[in-house]
């Protein structure tokens, strides 16, 4: 045998054996295994480092697992739950006992009874609400963000922050190490300096070596002395307010909740804050009594990487495939599961009025060019699609029959439905929900719907694109 055989069967044996670690690792995960082994094998030794950096399944150590339980027991003896679905408040999912049981039983909080809700539109009227609320706070103030900017909004936030801490107010901010990774360090001294206390989830440098660098908390949190909370879409940075000249305009949604639902929020934070910051604080003292008299009922619904552990895509799929009228999904990114894809299609072709609004305006290319590789499929099962061209659109928003309404910081896509920590409530009192309708209908104004014919006649090179970006669209 020749030298030149030798190492033909080397190289081969690598070869396969690169590729058979990958399909053992990921055989479980059908999207992501298909991606992978697509990288693998045009990069065989580049795109198998990729995997060992970025494919390694997420796991969170005992002791915070164990904490974890101990502030969700604090939270439920705060709370007073439903227990039985006519007492849901809402007349359509009060007989829809299979959803019911599936909500309940799937996600790890209760649906709580006394809750008071708020529908933010857009950055303006969310950071006015926001600062507002931390010039009240007497005891602390706790805050999660994916993106946290040293730019005007962020400097309004710091000036706010340091501002309470020199006050006395107990002050933590954890933000992600990727979706921060341009907040520099003088920020975050002045903060610092000022007595606020911060933590990074998962520096880039740690993450990387501890092969986590995939998993980013996406959460977007505000818990103001544990008797209200802000949740959504919106970070803190001026393209929120419109100012992005790439961008223009931003449409995104935001939730200010009082009440019940705003215990298990605080639960998230201090979860994330024992995570991200190595401290473990009692969760008896954060979550005082409230004096809320709403009598809304909300689920807050957590997701985060995690074999068992997608709750917000298990919610969505219920939901959807629920629904007997309507189905209206606002996401800046659509690439979903095939067990969505499939729901979507089912409810469209059996007569649901399946309707989409995906940005006109892209702060991705790339993520844009695999959003569209779904939309064929779509409007060929009956889904309406339309392009929204105000602006850029980030609401991540879903709202079924008059049934249910989610809001959260979730999009429609595989990277925060199994990948990221996020954070989603079920929303069921009608006039939120017709509030949240308004906003749907409003946007529907400013999208332009998309026609199957036109859309099959997009250029080929485009059409090409997509093909090979959809199959890794699971990764992106």
């Amino acid at each position: 045998m020749t030298t030149w055989c030798i190492w033909f069967i080397a190289v081969l044996i690598i070869y396969i054996v690169q590729l058979a670690i990958v399909f053992m690792m990921e055989h479980r995960r059908p999207a992501q295994l298909t991606a992978w082994l697509l990288i693998v094998f045009i990069c065989p030794i580049v795109g198998f480092i990729a995997y060992l950096v970025l494919g390694k399944d997420f796991t969170r150590r005992r002791r915070i697992e164990r904490y974890k339980q101990e502030v969700i027991r604090s939270a439920n003896q705060m709370s007073q739950k439903v227990t039985e679905a006519k007492d849901i408040g809402n007349s359509q999912l009060a007989i829809k006992d299979k959803l019911y049981a599936m909500l309940t039983g799937l996600v790890p909080f209760p649906i709580t009874r006394n809750n008071e809700t708020v529908v933010l539109t857009n950055g303006s009227d969310t950071y006015e609400a926001i600062l507002k609320q931390l010039e009240r706070a007497s005891h602390h103030i706790h805050m999660v963000y994916y993106t946290l900017r040293d730019d005007e909004i962020g400097t309004r936030f710091m000036e706010v922050l340091t501002r309470k801490a020199r006050e006395g107010v107990e002050v933590r901010v954890v933000y992600d190490g990727i979706g921060s990774m341009q907040l520099g360090e003088a920020y975050l001294n002045k903060l610092r300096l000022a007595g606020v206390k911060t933590s990074c989830f998962l520096p880039p440098r740690i993450a990387f070596y501890d092969r986590k660098l995939n998993y980013r908390n996406h959460r977007k949190i505000v818990v103001v002395d544990g008797q209200v909370g802000y949740f959504g879409g919106i970070n803190i940075g001026d393209e929120y307010l419109g100012k992005d000249p790439k961008l223009g305009f931003w449409r995104d949604t935001h939730l200010q909740m009082k009440g019940d639902s705003v215990y298990y929020l605080q639960e998230l934070f201090l979860n994330d804050w024992a995570f991200a910051a190595k401290e473990e604080l009692d969760g008896k003292a954060y979550m005082p009594r409230h004096h809320c008299e709403g009598d809304e009922r909300v689920l807050i619904v957590p997701s985060k990487p995690g074999q068992h552990e997608h709750k917000i895509e298990e919610v969505m799929f219920a939901a959807i495939t629920a629904a007997s009228s309507r189905i209206y999904i606002t996401t800046p990114y659509f690439i979903p599961d095939p067990s969505l894809v499939m729901g979507l299609r089912t409810a469209a072709l059996s007569g649901v009025d399946v309707r989409l609004i995906i940005p006109g305006i892209a702060d991705s290319k790339l993520v844009l060019l695999a959003t569209l590789s779904y939309i064929q499929e779509m409007l060929e099962a009956g889904v309406k699609v339309y392009r929204y061209e105000k602006g850029f659109v980030h609401a991540k928003v879903m709202i079924v029959d008059r049934m249910l309404a989610t809001v959260g910081s979730a999009n429609v896509d595989m990277r925060s439905l199994l990948c990221n920590f996020e954070l989603s409530a079920v929303l069921f009192d009608e006039g939120t929900i017709d509030r949240l309708e308004a906003d749907f209908m409003e946007d529907l104004h400013h999208s332009r719907e998309l026609d199957l014919p036109t859309f099959m006649n997009r250029p080929k090179g485009q059409k090409a694109a997509e093909s090979l970006i959809h199959m890794l669209s699971p990764l992106l």
